[in-house]
């Protein structure tokens, strides 16, 4: 498999001094952002805010309190903001600083990692091998962290030299923090603490990672860094951008823009969890896309009892950015199914289920399209 077209570096045609934007990256009418924030004074908006020091600590009082915290969050949002979640602040500083590095590289030293759409490992410039496709303005670096089996460090840039060691460390300490999230949601749908880390493989638990660059953009207001989507595995957890708030979230009919507080991560829930999970096996090619998985698999486990969030990224005309994710999703070839204890005649399985190697498939072939997918799974109910 090839990319249908020539792929053109975002970057580079930002920094060429365009004023206009090619057509290929233009949005329709009803896709394009609110960049003013409109949204936000037709509401008061809470977004939610967790500390989740109590999560770690041994007050009972104290870490149900914060259980019930996150459990709103993911029932009434699909994401929250984390702030003292055990990652290092100059950690995450250190991995920001040194992606930017990266993509301030020269263009050839960046192409030699330029990648294909058969895994998205490495450099590239698109989602979706559709030939005229409209695209996202972005350019991205996409690695495999685990399972260790697939981690294969000499696809990770070299350059800069401290590259692939603040990779490895953040992502290990992110993973800890995964790992913690999965319980604490677990507890909250009455499963054992380890039943969602259990369904998603356990210690063949998938995870990707993400370095996204934003150039800037002529005409922001007509275009987008990542189209609306939902992520189609079991959460992501996002260090946003530093200087401008991009992320927008769907809420209630509204595109809410989140303004990131300093040193947080932004969790959120994939679909893979708004079902409920029960887990058999069969056997697809790892090697489709990894990507697009992970929202899928949390809301199909909770059987919409949490839910997955349509989310999408701005872009700025004065300001570039660097966000960086990690994905965590079900082992490829498990299929996803509603967990037997959260199906009642009262609340029967709301969703079809499928392995994560089937189901991302689309996002790889299409790109963002926001809840397609997911709601194409939906069971037809009277």
């Amino acid at each position: 498999m090839s990319w249908p077209e020539q792929v053109v570096r975002v970057q580079s045609l930002s920094e060429s001094g365009i004023h206009a934007i090619p057509n290929q990256y233009i949005k329709p009418l009803t896709e394009r952002p609110v960049l003013k924030l409109r949204s936000q004074f037709h509401r008061h908006v809470d977004i939610p805010l967790i500390d989740l020091h109590n999560l770690f600590g041994k007050d009972p009082v104290l870490h149900l309190d914060t259980l019930n915290r996150i459990s709103a969050a993911c029932r009434d949002w699909g994401f929250f903001q984390a702030v003292n979640h055990g990652v290092s602040h100059e950690l995450m500083s250190r991995a920001r600083q040194v992606w930017r590095d990266f993509f301030n590289l020269p263009l050839e030293a960046k192409q030699e990692y330029a990648n294909a759409p058969t895994t998205y490992e490495g450099y590239g410039s698109r989602l979706g091998v559709e030939k005229g496709a409209v695209l996202d303005w972005s350019d991205y670096f996409f690695l495999h962290y685990l399972p260790i089996s697939l981690r294969n460090q000499s696809k990770w840039p070299d350059q800069p030299s401290c590259c692939r060691e603040v990779v490895a460390e953040y992502g290990c300490q992110v993973v800890k923090l995964c790992k913690t999230l999965l319980k604490a949601m677990s507890t909250d749908l009455g499963l054992k603490e380890e039943y969602i880390e259990n369904a998603f493989g356990g210690d063949n638990m998938g995870a990707c990672f993400r370095a996204n660059f934003y150039p800037k953009c002529p005409q922001p207001e007509l275009t987008l860094g990542l189209s609306s989507h939902s992520d189609p595995g079991g959460i992501t957890i996002l260090l946003p951008d530093r200087d401008v708030a991009r992320l927008q979230v769907l809420n209630d009919g509204d595109w809410i823009t989140v303004n990131p507080v300093p040193d947080s991560l932004i969790v959120i829930i994939g679909d893979q969890i708004q079902v409920p999970l029960v887990v058999s096996f069969s056997f697809y090619n790892y090697w489709y896309s990894i990507h697009c998985i992970h929202v899928y698999l949390i809301q199909v486990m909770s059987n919409a009892i949490y839910k997955s969030v349509d989310h999408r990224v701005t872009v700025n005309s004065a300001k570039d950015g660097v966000s960086l994710a990690m994905f965590f999703n079900p082992k490829s070839d498990l299929v996803i199914e509603a967990a037997e204890e959260l199906v009642s005649e009262e609340r029967p399985a709301l969703y079809e289920a499928m392995t994560f190697d089937h189901y991302r498939v689309h996002m790889r072939m299409k790109g963002p399209c926001g809840k397609k997918r997911l709601e194409s799974l939906k069971f037809n109910t009277p």
